[in-house]
C-alpha cells in the first residue's frame, strides 16, 4: 500500500479504531486507567512524527502571498471563532459538551489539512506555508478564546496541575520536531527518515482514537444522545466554512489553487492538538473529549465530500480566456 492510498481511506482505519476500542472498553472495562495512561505516550510520538512532516523553519516563506495569508487569518482567526460562538449558543447547556466543541472547532488543522489539500487539487506549498504559522497562532490565541467565549466556569478548569502533563505531550515533541528539521537539513540523506515518518500519523492516530475510545466508553455510552447535537454543529460548521472560503476568495481575488486551499484551511480543524487539553480535563468533564474525536470522524466524512465539491463546484477550473485572433 501507498502512502498517498493509506491516507485517501484514512477514515476507515479512525472508525475501525473507535469500533475496537468501544469492544474493549466494553469487554475489559477495568483496564481503563491503565488503557489511558497509554494515550499520553503514543500522542506524543504522534505529535512528533506530524510536526516533523511541517516546515517549522521555513515560516518566513509563507509572508510571500500576502492575500492568501490574510484570508487564511482572517477567515481561521477572526471569522470562524465568531461562526463557532454562534454555533455553540444553539447547542444544550452542558458545559463538557460546550468546552469540547470550543476546544476542537476554534483551532484551525495541520496536518491532513495539507494531505485534503493536494487530494482537493488545491496548493499543497501555499498550504505546507500556511501551516507553521497557524500551529504557532492557535497556540497564543485558543486560551482568549476560551477565556472570551466560555467565561471562568471553563477556564477555571484548566488547573496547572491538571495541564501541564497535557503542554509537556505538545511543546516537547513540537521542540524536538525543530531541532529534528535542523537535523534532516544538514545531510540529504536523513530526508528518508523524515519521508518514513510520515507513514506513522495515520496508524498512530489511529491507536489513540482506540486507546481514547477504550478509555471512555463509558461517557461515550452516556453521551449518545449528544451525538446527534455534534454531528449537526460539525455539518453546519462545514457548510459555513465553504461559504466563508467562497466569499473570502473573491474579495481577495485569489487563485483556483489558494481558493481551494482556503478551503480545506476553514473546513478543517486541529482535533489530536486539543486531545491533550481534553484528556487532562478532571473528573466529570470526560465528554468533552468524545466530543472531540465525535467531530474529527463527522469531519473525516465531510472532506470526502469536500474533494468532490470544492474542485468541482466551488472552485472549478478555469480555462485562460482566449485572445481573439
Amino acid at each position: 500500500m501507498s502512502r498517498d492510498r493509506l491516507e485517501r481511506h484514512q477514515v476507515w482505519c479512525y472508525l475501525t479504531a473507535v469500533v475496537l476500542g468501544l469492544t474493549v472498553g466494553t469487554v475489559w472495562p477495568q483496564a481503563g486507567p491503565a488503557v489511558e495512561a497509554l494515550v499520553w505516550p503514543v500522542l506524543a510520538v504522534l505529535l512528533y512524527a506530524t510536526f516533523t512532516q511541517l516546515p517549522l523553519i521555513s515560516i518566513p516563506a509563507a509572508f510571500r502571498d500576502r492575500r492568501f495569508l490574510a484570508a487564511a487569518l482572517v477567515g481561521n482567526f477572526l471569522l470562524i471563532p465568531a461562526v463557532v460562538w454562534g454555533l455553540v449558543q444553539f447547542t444544550p447547556a452542558d458545559d463538557a459538551l460546550r468546552l469540547g466543541l470550543l476546544l476542537v472547532l476554534l483551532v484551525p488543522c495541520t496536518d491532513w489539512f495539507i494531505t485534503f489539500t493536494q487530494l482537493g487539487r488545491g496548493d499543497a506549498t501555499r498550504a505546507t506555508a500556511l501551516t507553521p504559522i497557524s500551529l504557532l497562532l492557535q497556540l497564543a490565541l485558543l486560551p482568549g478564546y476560551l477565556w472570551l467565549m466560555a467565561g471562568t466556569d471553563f477556564t477555571a478548569v484548566f488547573a496547572p496541575a491538571d495541564v501541564w502533563p497535557a503542554l509537556l505531550v505538545l511543546l516537547v515533541p513540537l521542540g524536538l520536531a525543530v531541532l529534528s528539521e535542523v537535523w534532516f537539513a544538514r545531510r540529504s540523506d536523513r530526508e528518508r527518515i523524515r519521508e518514513g515518518l510520515g507513514w506513522w500519523p495515520v496508524p498512530l492516530l489511529s491507536v489513540v482514537i482506540l486507546l481514547v475510545a477504550a478509555a471512555h466508553v463509558g461517557p461515550a455510552r452516556d453521551a449518545l444522545d449528544l451525538l446527534p447535537v455534534v454531528v449537526t454543529v460539525a455539518v453546519t460548521f462545514l457548510a459555513v466554512s465553504l461559504l466563508l472560503a467562497k466569499l473570502l476568495a473573491t474579495v481577495g481575488k485569489l487563485s483556483t489553487g489558494q481558493g481551494r486551499t482556503l478551503a480545506f484551511s476553514l473546513g478543517t480543524r486541529n482535533s489530536f492538538i486539543v486531545l491533550p487539553f481534553a484528556i487532562s480535563l478532571p473528573g466529570g468533564w470526560e465528554i468533552a473529549a468524545v466530543v472531540v474525536v465525535m467531530q474529527s470522524l463527522v469531519e473525516l466524512f465531510g472532506m470526502i465530500f469536500y474533494l468532490w465539491f470544492v474542485p468541482r463546484i466551488l472552485f472549478p477550473h478555469r480555462p485562460p480566456d482566449r485572445v481573439p485572433g
